[in-house]
């Protein structure tokens, strides 16, 4: 009976972190943590745009991508970046993109 339970109990929290694949969109259930505070180094040279860094989810869980320094594709170029956006099904990441 024990054995029951704590599959049971192991089960149901393991169906809360589950992503839901829906429409080619993955949702996730679980929010993701706080971003990682991140000192920006000097700029390499000009043309250069700060990409924030990000919690990706692995499958599992949330792991942090570390921001970086990339190159502007044109002039006076500024990235919008991505972020994770709460629905009723659950989080799911919109990307980044150039403006």
């Amino acid at each position: 009976m024990r054995n029951t339970l704590a599959i049971t109990a192991i089960a149901a929290s393991l169906a809360t972190c589950a992503p839901i694949l829906a429409s080619g969109q993955v949702y996730v259930r679980v929010g993701p943590p706080r971003p990682v505070y991140e000192r920006r180094g000097p700029m390499p040279g000009p043309g250069y745009v700060w990409h924030p860094g990000f919690q990706r989810w692995d499958g599992g869980r949330y792991v942090w991508v570390p921001g970086s320094y990339v190159v502007a594709p044109r002039p006076r170029a500024y990235w919008v970046p991505g972020r994770w956006v709460n629905s009723r099904r659950g989080y799911y990441w919109r990307e980044g993109y150039w403006r």
